[in-house]
């Protein structure tokens, strides 16, 4: 038997295989039950045996077996569980719901609310140096809305920053592979459509009907083979028609 941790083993519970295994096979299905694959010491008297699992879908797994000992005492049985090992088929990480949602996958009459803490978020108005409960600060809201004071909340430098960041990098972006291909970017454009606020020095908006990003937000450095000064080289240019031909031996020519 060998130790799989810097834990020194105790001898007595390494050596208990059968002990191990008797509690394993009156706990689970004896079919399910493999060879011994070593032990694993996890403490001070105490470890744990580990054996194949045989059990149909689970390839991998083993059956782990913890046993332990008080002193001058016989080993004894603390818990048998299934864990899986290196070659194991098991469930991705688990990833909370908001944090899975991607643009797009919005269905017609689906919400998707924001947290009151968004830091993407910062108050249009302010509540006051009073600390208020959410029901206080709803009315507060009624009231500015009552008031014809605008939106609720408005984008804080961090929204702001992390909204450039994720256009400039992304498909709008200068570096997308439509861009790179581009014969000139989207700011000499004449379809660009400009932008108010902080990152009207870095984006707009394409108005080209026959482009990909019509009615998207666009970077300026970006581009397209639909700008707006875009000319075709003679090779690009489409061969010019041949002369036509008249057929001058049929008679009904004339009545044409």
């Amino acid at each position: 038997m060998i130790a799989t941790t810097r834990t020194k083993a105790d001898a007595a519970l390494v050596a208990a295989v059968e002990v191990a295994r008797a509690a394993l096979v009156a706990d689970v299905d004896p079919t399910s039950v493999g060879e011994h694959l070593g032990f694993e010491a996890e403490g001070d008297r105490v470890g744990s045996h580990l054996f194949a699992c045989e059990a149909k879908g689970y390839h991998g797994w083993r059956w782990s077996v913890t046993v332990t000992r008080a002193p001058r005492q016989k080993p004894t049985v603390a818990e048998v569980v299934l864990i899986p090992g290196v070659e194991s088929i098991v469930a991705p990480q688990w990833v909370p719901y908001r944090e899975r949602i991607r643009p797009g996958d919005l269905s017609p009459g689906d919400l998707l609310p924001v947290d009151e803490d968004d830091p993407r978020l910062v108050p249009t108005y302010s509540f006051g140096d009073d600390p208020l409960d959410a029901d206080a600060k709803a009315q507060v809201r009624q009231v500015a809305q009552d008031l014809g004071l605008g939106r609720i909340r408005t984008l804080s430098p961090e929204g702001i920053e992390s909204a450039a960041q994720r256009w400039y990098d992304g498909e709008p972006g200068p570096e997308s592979p439509l861009a790179q291909a581009a014969p000139a970017n989207c700011f000499s454009c004449g379809f660009l459509l400009r932008i108010a606020g902080s990152l009207s020095e870095t984006f707009g908006v394409c108005a080209n009907g026959d482009a990909n990003d019509d009615g998207r937000v666009v970077a300026f450095g970006h581009g397209c083979g639909a700008h707006s000064e875009v000319k075709l080289t003679k090779k690009q240019q489409p061969p010019p028609l041949p002369e036509p031909v008249v057929d001058t031996l049929r008679d009904d020519l004339e009545a044409l």
